[in-house]
């Protein structure tokens, strides 16, 4: 397993090169985005609407951070199930998604769409926010902002630990993790 130093932009280059178990630290713009963003998101693709970010080689955190407390750049920001956004992923997915950051494993659909996309599932450590929130260095809500911590918010990361959980060659932690 190898361990390295990765930036958002550079994502879908070197998707092909990573392999489930290599540990990343992460740098770059991330968008915080769960199951009510992702309904709103998918109805704006569905009706033609702008979406608040770019899909194509975005990088998204299924994330709902605390309120942010004086001095810091945002509260705890842990991941979230990210089985919730598997109705979506795979089209979000095939419009140019890069990368996915939560916990827990994926549906078969959201594997495929992986590996035909060249994208690339990351895990963040569960129960560990407040800790994982020492690496987001900047915080801006872009959108949704009436649903509260589910809104979207774009995010500087600044070597966030990661997990390649699913590869985009087929390799997955959670079928393959104990072999």
């Amino acid at each position: 397993m190898a361990e390295l130093r990765l930036n958002t932009a550079e994502i879908k280059a070197a998707s092909k090169k990573l392999k489930a178990g290599d540990r990343v630290l992460l740098s770059g713009t991330v968008y915080t985005s769960r199951d009510a963003a992702h309904k709103r998101i998918k109805e704006l693709i569905d009706k033609g609407g702008k979406l608040p970010y770019d899909l194509e080689g975005a990088s998204v955190y299924y994330a709902g951070p605390t309120p942010t407390p004086a001095g810091l750049a945002i509260g705890s920001c842990g991941p979230t199930t990210s089985g919730r956004m598997d109705v979506y992923a795979p089209e979000f997915l095939d419009r140019g998604l890069a990368a996915m950051i939560g916990k827990g494993p994926r549906s078969k659909e959201v594997c495929r769409a992986i590996e035909r996309n060249g994208a690339v599932y990351f895990c963040a450590v569960g129960g560990a926010g407040a800790l994982a929130s020492k690496c987001i260095v900047k915080c801006d809500v872009i959108a949704f902002e009436d649903l509260g911590c589910e809104s979207v918010k774009r995010l500087e990361f600044k070597d966030f630990p990661l997990i390649v959980a699913i590869d985009c060659n087929g390799g997955n932690l959670f079928e393959n993790g104990e072999k």
